[in-house]
Protein backbone atom coordinates (compact mmCIF):
# COMPACT_ATOMS: atom_id res chain seq x y z
CA UNK A 1 0.00 0.00 0.00
CA UNK A 2 1.48 3.24 -1.05
CA UNK A 3 0.13 5.38 2.39
CA UNK A 4 0.34 9.18 1.74
CA UNK A 5 -0.53 10.85 5.44
CA UNK A 6 -3.19 8.74 6.99
CA UNK A 7 -6.28 10.35 7.68
CA UNK A 8 -7.40 9.90 11.35
CA UNK A 9 -11.58 10.42 12.27
CA UNK A 10 -13.53 8.95 15.37
CA UNK A 11 -16.40 10.67 17.37
CA UNK A 12 -16.19 10.85 21.37
CA UNK A 13 -16.93 6.90 21.58
CA UNK A 14 -13.60 6.50 19.30
CA UNK A 15 -11.55 8.91 20.40
CA UNK A 16 -9.35 7.26 23.31
CA UNK A 17 -8.23 4.24 20.26
CA UNK A 18 -7.54 7.06 17.88
CA UNK A 19 -4.88 8.04 20.61
CA UNK A 20 -3.48 4.88 20.38
CA UNK A 21 -3.68 4.77 16.52
CA UNK A 22 -1.43 8.32 16.75
CA UNK A 23 0.94 6.49 18.51
CA UNK A 24 0.97 3.29 16.25
CA UNK A 25 1.79 5.96 13.49
CA UNK A 26 4.10 7.55 15.40
CA UNK A 27 5.64 4.37 16.14
CA UNK A 28 5.82 3.28 12.33
CA UNK A 29 6.93 6.66 10.93
CA UNK A 30 3.69 7.13 9.44
CA UNK A 31 2.79 10.64 9.73
CA UNK A 32 -1.01 11.40 10.19
CA UNK A 33 -3.62 14.38 10.00
CA UNK A 34 -6.87 14.42 12.55
CA UNK A 35 -10.18 15.60 11.34
CA UNK A 36 -11.53 15.13 14.53
CA UNK A 37 -12.81 14.71 17.41
CA UNK A 38 -10.38 15.94 19.81
CA UNK A 39 -12.28 15.11 23.10
CA UNK A 40 -14.55 12.61 24.63
CA UNK A 41 -17.22 15.07 24.56
CA UNK A 42 -20.80 13.62 22.74
CA UNK A 43 -20.71 14.52 19.14
CA UNK A 44 -22.01 13.17 16.10
CA UNK A 45 -19.47 10.85 13.74
CA UNK A 46 -21.14 12.03 10.26
CA UNK A 47 -19.19 15.31 11.18
CA UNK A 48 -16.00 13.40 10.99
CA UNK A 49 -16.97 10.61 8.36
CA UNK A 50 -17.63 13.19 5.73
CA UNK A 51 -14.37 15.49 6.78
CA UNK A 52 -12.24 12.49 6.12
CA UNK A 53 -13.88 11.33 3.11
CA UNK A 54 -13.31 14.50 1.66
CA UNK A 55 -9.69 14.72 2.50
CA UNK A 56 -9.26 11.10 1.06
CA UNK A 57 -11.36 12.15 -2.27
CA UNK A 58 -9.18 15.72 -2.20
CA UNK A 59 -5.70 13.58 -1.98
CA UNK A 60 -4.78 15.60 0.92
CA UNK A 61 -4.89 12.24 2.95
CA UNK A 62 -4.29 7.97 2.00
CA UNK A 63 -5.42 5.80 3.47
CA UNK A 64 -8.07 6.44 6.62
CA UNK A 65 -8.64 5.07 9.57
CA UNK A 66 -12.03 5.97 11.32
CA UNK A 67 -13.26 4.96 14.72
CA UNK A 68 -16.71 5.17 16.36
CA UNK A 69 -18.60 3.05 18.79
CA UNK A 70 -19.48 0.32 16.82
CA UNK A 71 -18.16 1.47 13.91
CA UNK A 72 -21.17 1.25 11.78
CA UNK A 73 -21.98 4.96 11.73
CA UNK A 74 -18.71 6.11 10.63
CA UNK A 75 -18.81 3.63 8.08
CA UNK A 76 -22.10 4.43 6.66
CA UNK A 77 -21.19 8.17 6.35
CA UNK A 78 -17.72 7.48 4.83
CA UNK A 79 -19.35 5.20 2.28
CA UNK A 80 -21.81 7.43 1.17
CA UNK A 81 -18.79 8.98 -0.78
CA UNK A 82 -18.87 7.68 -4.12
CA UNK A 83 -14.66 6.91 -3.94
CA UNK A 84 -14.65 5.93 -0.42
CA UNK A 85 -14.67 2.13 0.21
CA UNK A 86 -14.38 2.15 4.49
CA UNK A 87 -14.33 -1.51 5.62
CA UNK A 88 -15.27 -2.49 9.41
CA UNK A 89 -12.74 -4.64 10.70
CA UNK A 90 -12.97 -6.05 14.63
CA UNK A 91 -10.37 -9.20 13.77
CA UNK A 92 -7.21 -9.25 11.45
CA UNK A 93 -8.62 -11.81 9.13
CA UNK A 94 -11.59 -8.83 8.10
CA UNK A 95 -8.68 -6.16 7.36
CA UNK A 96 -6.89 -8.57 5.26
CA UNK A 97 -9.47 -9.19 2.87
CA UNK A 98 -10.80 -5.58 2.76
CA UNK A 99 -7.50 -4.82 1.62
CA UNK A 100 -6.92 -7.80 -0.66
CA UNK A 101 -10.20 -7.84 -2.60
CA UNK A 102 -11.87 -5.07 -1.77
CA UNK A 103 -9.04 -2.34 -2.02
CA UNK A 104 -10.36 -0.66 1.08
CA UNK A 105 -8.91 3.01 1.48
CA UNK A 106 -10.78 3.46 4.79
CA UNK A 107 -10.40 1.22 7.79
CA UNK A 108 -12.96 1.30 10.42
CA UNK A 109 -12.55 -0.19 14.01
CA UNK A 110 -15.25 -0.33 16.92
CA UNK A 111 -14.37 1.88 19.41
CA UNK A 112 -16.36 -0.06 22.30
CA UNK A 113 -15.30 -2.99 20.97
CA UNK A 114 -12.04 -3.84 20.88
CA UNK A 115 -8.71 -2.96 22.51
CA UNK A 116 -5.29 -1.86 21.48
CA UNK A 117 -3.69 -4.71 21.34
CA UNK A 118 -6.15 -6.16 18.88
CA UNK A 119 -6.32 -3.09 17.26
CA UNK A 120 -2.34 -3.30 16.47
CA UNK A 121 -3.18 -6.67 14.66
CA UNK A 122 -5.70 -5.52 12.64
CA UNK A 123 -3.70 -2.23 11.52
CA UNK A 124 -0.63 -4.16 10.68
CA UNK A 125 -2.46 -6.95 9.02
CA UNK A 126 -4.19 -3.70 6.75
CA UNK A 127 -1.32 -2.00 6.25
CA UNK A 128 0.93 -5.25 5.18
CA UNK A 129 -1.33 -6.58 2.75
CA UNK A 130 -2.02 -5.69 -0.80
CA UNK A 131 -4.72 -5.17 -3.18
CA UNK A 132 -4.85 -8.12 -5.49
CA UNK A 133 -6.36 -6.94 -8.16
CA UNK A 134 -7.78 -8.78 -10.95
CA UNK A 135 -11.35 -10.04 -10.84
CA UNK A 136 -11.79 -8.16 -7.61
CA UNK A 137 -10.79 -4.49 -9.59
CA UNK A 138 -13.84 -5.47 -11.64
CA UNK A 139 -16.40 -5.45 -8.69
CA UNK A 140 -15.12 -2.56 -7.31
CA UNK A 141 -15.31 -1.12 -10.38
CA UNK A 142 -18.93 -1.68 -10.21
CA UNK A 143 -19.71 0.07 -6.24
CA UNK A 144 -20.28 3.49 -7.64
CA UNK A 145 -23.36 4.60 -8.94
CA UNK A 146 -23.45 4.57 -12.53
CA UNK A 147 -25.00 8.34 -13.89
CA UNK A 148 -27.27 7.55 -16.46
Amino acid sequence: MDIKTIGLASDHAGYELKQYVKQYCEAHGYEYKDYGTYSTDSCDYSDFGHALAQGIESGEVYPGIAICGSGEGISMTLNKHQNIRAGLCWIPEIAHLIRQHNNANVLVMPGRFIDNAMAKKIMDEYFSTDFEGGRHQRRIDKIPIQKK
